[in-house]
């Protein structure tokens, strides 16, 4: 048995603690601050609350970064935000990992009826939100404190790099979705690829086993875009579809929409380039930053070279929890999304 919590005797009305109202809300201030405040290495801003845990920088520049790729998953997906069959009247809504809170927000636009919550390391989010939305400071990798069988939809984006233990997390999507419920999960590979054999030797090529190294040693995998069915279903979810998706990197394809997703995602890959390798590689590679650099200038000119028609696959990867029956009409209804044109 844990040992008791011991009070402490001495203390009164002057201690610094327990002031009066305004001592209170100074002590909620320097609260708030711990959580808001960042760290800076190597010209990049990151995270402050339980710092180190993801990789990526949070400032400015990430930031349109991650707003860059909502965009082009949309393309991907023609307009659609999820491809899980939820109905058309989910209640309550869990989006892990949010980011910026893009998808969270026109999650909510869409569905007004339903409760939106949204949780993310970094308080970056806009404070101009619908009114059924939720932005919450919290680590998914961390036990929950949500309501256990509580959710009809829990989603996560481009969480690759942020979970050491996959059955723990989807151990603990399973506790929170109600019976039914569905559980999407949207990954981008971050292994290029090319099918003329044009990838060859190029520093582009090289940038795939780098990153794979740098979670290996992070102990936070970085191919859950090829792994996340076979944790799902291990999991023990049901109905599981696993999609994959071509995206190009740079216009280089001769069908407009490719080419718009080309050419989008190279503008991702050519401003994102810097924040995905900064912290991984100094920490795990032991590089020094001027070598990262150079790697990013080499990475920059592959992808301006027309003779390189490389590619990325995403995945998407949904599942239910298993449930007899349906415990209402709501519950019942699916959705099924349009097919979409998928590797």
């Amino acid at each position: 048995m844990a040992a008791p919590i011991l009070v402490d005797e001495t203390l009164n009305d002057a201690d610094s603690s327990y002031g009066d109202e305004g001592d209170a809300v100074s002590e909620t201030t320097s609260l708030y601050s711990a959580i808001t405040k960042h760290v800076y290495e190597n010209g990049r801003r990151y995270h402050s609350y339980r710092a180190g845990a993801y990789w990526g920088p949070n400032d400015e520049t990430a930031q349109d970064n991650l707003d860059l790729f909502h965009h082009i998953f949309g393309l991907t997906l023609e307009g659609r935000l999820f491809l899980a069959p939820i109905g058309a009247f989910p209640q309550r809504v869990l989006d892990i990992g949010t980011g910026t809170g893009i998808w969270a927000i026109d999650f909510a636009d869409q569905f007004p009826s339903a409760s939106v919550i949204a949780t993310d390391l970094t308080p970056i989010q806009p404070r101009e939100i619908p009114p059924n939305l939720e932005f919450q400071i919290d680590d998914f990798c961390q036990p929950w404190t949500f309501s256990k069988s509580s959710f009809d939809f829990i989603h996560a984006r481009s969480i690759y790099g942020c979970v050491a233990d996959y059955d723990v997390l989807y151990g603990e999507v399973m506790e929170h979705l109600k019976p039914g419920g569905w559980f999407e999960q949207v990954e981008i590979s971050v292994v290029p690829k090319s099918e003329d054999g044009s990838l060859a030797h190029t520093s582009l090529e090289r940038w795939g086993p780098l990153a794979i190294e740098c979670g290996q040693k992070f102990g936070k995998s970085f191919t859950i875009a090829e792994d996340s069915r076979e944790y799902m279903e291990k999991a023990g979810f049901v109905n599981v579809e696993y999609k994959t998706f071509k995206w190009p990197i740079g216009p280089w394809p001769r069908e407009r929409k490719m080419k718009e997703i080309g050419a989008y995602n190279r503008v991702g890959w050519d401003e994102g380039i810097n924040g995905w390798a900064m912290f991984l590689f100094t920490k795990f590679l032991g590089w020094q930053p001027d070598e990262i650099q150079v790697l990013c200038a080499q990475i920059r000119r592959d992808l301006r070279n027309r003779d390189i028609h490389a590619y990325q696959d995403i995945s998407i990867c949904y599942g239910q929890r298993p449930s007899k029956t349906f415990t209402s009409p709501v519950e019942a209804e699916t959705d099924s999304p349009p097919e979409l044109h998928s590797s």
